[in-house]
């Protein structure tokens, strides 16, 4: 097996209220996957993400990038951010500049690199999430999902090895998911490594390849995408319920309209080419027909 790209080893963190955020967590990435960070609210899930690039510092435990400890001197967090990018669950938090092309400038040009690839690379992550044509408008005249999409852009001008999205469907129509996943899928395919920190069990079960479950601030339960579908009632356990094409697999299992598999459907694409047909005289028209 590969090493990690990111793992945390015994990682603390709480905040200065005595809010508690991560205990003792541990846990891998693993590069190229796509990894989902599932638990109830205040799990843990965001602290996490803002330890992944440096924003937050364990108390007590380590955080490794490539098999080292994070480096939080202003030049190795300078580094660690152009590899890590996040994507936060509120843009607004996230949102610099008066204009959308302004906004996303404003990370490659802190990288110090040339204005002509500053302006290419702008282009190109803007053109990624459709915003071509909204280049040029203020920030706060954009709709909350567009918004989403600026900062996005804002993170894929920086060319990073892996991106982090902290609730990427929150507040976002059912297009604009769609839309959203459509992006996603096409920058895991490119190499990106993919991690979404949500309560979305549809999703992750559909998209992901590895889970990790927090509760109380804790990893407590990683497992790979072959393993997903046989741990779901341990998954229950922790708040989280059933995905909803795993719940109609089983039920349609029950009555008899489909057969079982050593690896069950984990889409509603994949479940629905497994349904017999009910009428006799359709399943003689599907045979006529193949």
């Amino acid at each position: 097996m590969s090493l990690p790209l990111i793992e945390l080893r015994e990682v603390t963190f709480r905040y200065p209220d005595g809010s508690p955020g991560l205990a003792n967590c541990s846990l891998s990435i693993f590069r190229g996957s796509r990894t989902a960070i599932l638990g109830v609210n205040g799990s843990g899930k965001t602290t996490l993400c803002l330890h992944l690039n440096g924003i937050l510092r364990p108390q007590a435990g380590t955080v490794l990038f490539d098999g080292q400890p994070l480096d939080y001197r202003r030049p190795g967090l300078k580094t660690l951010r152009s590899r890590v990018g996040i994507v936060f669950q509120n843009p607004e938090t996230q949102l610099l500049s008066a204009s959308v092309r302004e906004d996303v400038s404003f990370g490659p040009m802190n990288l110090g690199l040339d204005r002509s690839l500053v302006q290419e690379r702008v282009e190109q992550a803007l053109a990624a999430v459709g915003l071509t044509a909204l280049a040029d408008k203020p920030v706060h005249a954009l709709s909350f999902g567009q918004k989403k999409r600026v900062c996005l852009a804002g993170v894929l001008a920086m060319q990073p090895e892996v991106i982090v999205l902290d609730e990427p469907f929150a507040g976002l129509d059912h297009p604009m998911q769609r839309n959203l996943q459509g992006i996603l899928a096409e920058l895991w395919a490119q190499g990106t490594t993919m991690i979404i920190c949500s309560h979305d069990l549809d999703f992750a079960y559909e998209w992901a390849d590895h889970w990790h479950i927090l509760a109380q601030g804790t990893a407590a339960g990683s497992w790979a995408g072959h393993q997903i579908p046989h741990v779901l009632t341990e998954v229950a356990g922790f708040g989280l319920g059933i995905p909803t094409v795993a719940h109609l697999y089983r039920q349609l299992l029950s009555a008899g309209l489909i057969s079982p598999l050593s690896q069950p459907p984990r889409s509603q694409t994949e479940l629905l080419t497994l349904i017999k047909p009910v009428n006799p005289r359709l399943d003689r028209q599907q045979t006529e027909v193949t």
